[in-house]
């Protein structure tokens, strides 16, 4: 099968392009669920020699296991629900919130909690599960993560793997089995290391949420610092409360140096005439105005409202004269501050070295490896979540 990319297409065929192939996917989608369903019924898998729905889809449909494991849990659910199936061909459910749901859908509540769930994204229908099936709080923990094995590299397993077999010969291990489990830990220990345990946010209950990550000592001890010097107003040392306090101190610290959000502002003289500088009393006014996020509007109204990355973008550029005054300057994430400057000066045009953006993480430092990361669970609520300030770029 031969695809070619599709660059004759103009832009507004493109979209047009686009949008009828990702109806057709769904649609396919759907229909397939509907034919897996019944051959699931019918177990047809076993007499093409396979134990399970699983294997099937795998080996001979060519589904990675977490789509097959998409698909059968939707074409299960399908089978008892059948209105699943129009759901997940209008792209009202998606695989993903079908999966979320279907431990929770019962004969009683199955058509609301359907109906609720309908065009929503996976972080939203997980809260609307806590909403009708709220969980405990799980405890504050820190624990130290145990330190990394020493690990063989992929060119040193080979020697290692004949050094064990001759020594286990020469032992006089004639059944094998000992070799066999040599051979298997050698192969074990050339294995690259697990990865890196990602961060979790996982909503519990309304108004409350499980968040985890993986800190090094550093951070522990100035946590630790933090509970012990906050003892007089959170003597028990809740990491909920100390953390939550935290991030109030530094979202004003962000506001403060982002957009110089103060009680108390000082009188400003204001932009000079023809300046490219912001002054304080417009990166104030424009930030209170726009809620601290991108003001993108596209052609069919849709606001863009990224948080992240945030700038302050001249709407009459000040190449033209535009200055930088509240009316003319506006926020806008990143790539679309980019993109408007490409509308307006063509795609040739050189990026200036502070319009660069370093991407998270770049800069970051590397938490320490073995016994200097812990793990630090936090059950509590989170306000953070809902702020309209967010970090300069």
């Amino acid at each position: 099968m031969k695809i070619d990319m599709p660059s004759h297409l103009s832009d507004d065929d493109l979209v047009d392009q686009v949008n009828v192939l990702a109806r057709g996917e769904r649609e396919a989608t759907a229909s397939l669920i509907a034919h897996l369903a019944e051959l699931d019924a019918r177990r047809l898998y076993l007499g093409a020699g396979f134990s399970s729905l699983f294997t099937y889809c795998c080996e001979v449909l060519h589904l990675s296991e977490p789509a097959a494991y998409n698909r059968i849990e939707a074409a299960r659910a399908a089978r008892r629900w059948p209105v699943i199936l129009g759901m997940v061909g209008e792209g009202a459910l998606s695989l993903a919130t079908v999966r979320l749901l279907v431990s929770h859908l019962t004969a009683e509540n199955h058509r609301e909690l359907l109906a609720a769930a309908t065009g929503k994204s996976k972080r939203q229908v997980e809260e609307l599960l806590v909403r009708h099936f709220p969980q405990p709080d799980v405890p504050a923990s820190v624990r130290k993560l145990p330190a990394a094995k020493a690990l063989l590299s992929p060119s040193e397993a080979p020697a290692a793997l004949a050094a064990t077999a001759q020594s286990s010969a020469a032992a006089g291990n004639s059944d094998g089995i000992e070799t066999v489990l040599t051979s298997s830990v050698g192969l074990v220990a050339a294995l690259p290391p697990p990865p890196a345990r990602r961060p979790l946010v996982k909503p519990l209950a309304p108004e409350r949420y499980e968040i985890r990550f993986t800190a090094s000592a550093q951070t522990r001890e100035k946590l630790r610092l933090a509970q012990d010097l906050l003892r007089h107003a959170i003597p028990t040392g809740d990491l909920a409360q100390v953390m939550d306090r935290a991030l109030t101190v530094l979202l004003e610290d962000l506001a403060g140096k982002k957009f110089a959000a103060t009680e108390r502002p000082r009188a400003s003289r204001g932009t000079a005439r023809g300046s490219r500088d912001v002054a304080a009393k417009v990166r104030r006014g424009v930030g209170l105005r726009d809620h601290g996020v991108c003001t993108f509007v596209s052609k069919s109204g849709r606001r863009c409202n990224a948080r992240a990355f945030i700038q302050f973008h001249h709407v009459e550029p000040h190449a033209v004269g535009g200055e930088a005054t509240i009316e003319n300057i506006h926020l806008r994430c990143g790539p679309h501050n980019r993109y408007e400057s490409e509308l307006f000066y063509g795609h040739g045009r050189p990026a200036r070295p502070t319009e660069r953006v370093t991407l998270p993480g770049k800069s970051s430092p590397v938490p320490p490896q073995g016994g200097d990361a812990v793990t630090t669970t936090v059950t509590g609520a989170c306000p953070a979540m809902d702020a309209g300030v967010v970090p300069s770029a």
